[in-house]
């Protein structure tokens, strides 16, 4: 038996690849008792029905993956999307991407790139004077691939604190970013690499001064508009609109005798994550965004070629490199190109092949809360990370390789 209390997250980890990272400790009053998960409903392949059996038994309360490896769709939907209803989770669902919002940001910035509005390696204090400490020696390009040296904000601890006092408060750009510049850079700008949500949020600043328009109007009108993406949006604060088709997002731990799940959907994702992780989306949609970026739909073949130059990513993060707002993973079944997601209750991944032909999405409906390892927790990790894998070799047309097998079999 699982139980629901509105413990907050003590530390949402980012579980693979780029992820807005938030530490938490709090307790607040809230929800009651939240519905059995669900059974599996039969979709998908074997390997990744057996991919959403281990991620669910991992105490997941839904998992959902969406695979097309160029000539079909197979969409394996596990679990509920609302523990409180026993509402089963489809893949039609909105839910928080997190940061796979960088990559939007990016094909915003890029598109000024092609308009002539912007240059890469202009510094940012160009645009933004007096905004960033040594503006002039940080490019739009180091912003852009992590190449900064900025302190990333949501590694403050008391800017987390002041969430959990007070999780419903919308932040502003400004506060965000005086978080970030009490701290002292990480290294001398384009020295070393270090991810930090605090390079989106200056885009962020960056586009709206150049464009005069906010982010939600510019996902709207240059991406979602012309992509026909009716449920892809900017969380300002929160999502809307979402009627029954909403997949909750839970923070769970394993700290105690029994998993504790705190729903966190109604907190202004848009307030504390702004252009680095507050789009939400649907499966089929994120997948269409990702394929239209690589087949160069969105963005000049020039702009897709600075935006898949990498640098390399330390050996914590896996075998691959960081382009700008897009990650390369050099994974088990081959390279692929895509982003990783993770807010206070959602794990997410998009990838899609280099020409954009073939996609896969995933999204985990929860997302770690233990501070410390214990066994709950790590099989959460290794079941999320396993199927990760499956998905992408399923995608590629290739066997999942044997380890991978023996990981959901909790070898």
């Amino acid at each position: 038996m699982t139980t629901d209390t509105v413990n907050v997250p003590k530390t949402m980890h980012a579980l693979r690849g780029p992820a807005l990272v938030l530490t938490a400790v709090v307790a607040l009053t809230g929800s009651g008792a939240g519905a059995a998960v669900a059974a599996e409903r039969p979709a998908g392949s074997p390997a990744m029905r057996a991919a959403a059996r281990q991620v669910l038994d991992a105490g997941t309360p839904g998992y959902l993956a969406r695979i097309d490896d160029g000539r079909r769709i197979a969409v394996t939907a596990a679990g509920v999307a609302d523990r409180r209803t026993g509402r089963p989770l489809t893949e039609r669902d909105q839910f928080e991407i997190g940061s796979n919002t960088k990559t939007f940001t990016a094909v915003l910035a890029l598109q000024l790139v092609d308009s002539g509005q912007l240059e890469l390696d202009a510094p940012i204090g160009r645009h933004l004077p007096g905004v960033v400490p040594n503006g002039d020696g940080i490019t739009v390009r180091m912003l852009l691939n992590h190449t900064s040296g900025l302190f990333g904000y949501t590694a403050d601890p008391d800017f987390i604190a002041g969430i959990l006092r007070d999780p419903h408060h919308v932040h502003t750009e400004q506060e965000l970013l005086d978080v970030a510049f009490r701290h002292e850079p990480l290294f001398a700008p384009g020295t070393s690499w270090s991810y930090s949500n605090t390079n989106y949020i200056v885009i962020g600043a960056l586009l709206r001064k150049i464009t005069g328009k906010s982010l939600a109007e510019l996902v709207q009108q240059r991406i979602a508009a012309p992509l026909g993406l009716r449920h892809t949006y900017v969380a300002d604060p929160r999502a809307t609109g979402t009627g029954r088709g909403y997949a909750h997002g839970y923070s769970i731990s394993f700290a105690g005798p029994e998993p504790v799940y705190t729903d966190v959907s109604a907190w202004p994702l848009g307030g504390f994550a702004g252009a680095a992780g507050a789009i939400i989306s649907t499966p089929g949609e994120l997948s269409h965004f990702f394929s239209s970026l690589l087949s160069g739909k969105l963005i000049s073949a020039r702009q897709l070629r600075q935006m898949k130059t990498t640098v390399p990513l330390p050996e914590d993060w896996g075998k691959g490199g960081y382009g700008l707002g897009l990650m390369r993973v050099d994974s088990p079944c081959g390279t692929v190109w895509g982003h990783g997601g993770d807010t206070l209750g959602h794990h997410s991944t998009a990838v899609t092949t280099a020409d954009g032909r073939r996609s896969a999405v995933t999204d985990v409906t929860a997302n770690l809360g233990d501070t410390t390892p214990n066994e709950g927790a790590i099989r959460f990790r290794q079941a999320a990370s396993a199927a990760e894998t499956v998905a992408t070799c399923q995608m590629l047309g290739k066997p999942v390789p044997g380890e991978v097998f023996d990981a959901l079999n909790g070898g």
